[in-house]
């Protein structure tokens, strides 16, 4: 079967994430794109629900939290669980 050039357009930033992705992956974005359309065909849509996450706002808070948390340069950090054990003289 032939190929064909397809042109697609998409922001700059999500090209750039899904390439460094798709390459830790071992593959490119031509090859993914094509992946991604033979399986429209085979499942007769899209191969995936697309949704909107339905998380509570509690869990969105916690995750930011938890981001900052991780982010903070003067969080203290443990090698292992049993030292964090430890710590807490449990």
């Amino acid at each position: 079967m032939a190929n064909v050039t397809t042109s697609i357009r998409m922001d700059a930033d999500t090209k750039k994430a899904a390439t460094e992705l798709l390459n830790d992956l071992g593959l490119d974005l031509s090859s993914a794109v094509n992946i991604f359309l033979k399986q429209v065909v085979l499942q007769g849509g899209l191969p995936f629900q697309v949704k909107y996450p339905q998380y509570k706002q509690e869990v969105l808070e916690a995750m930011e939290e938890a981001k900052a948390i991780s982010h903070n340069p003067e969080t203290k950090s443990y090698g292992s669980f049993v030292e964090a054990l430890e710590d807490m003289e449990l």
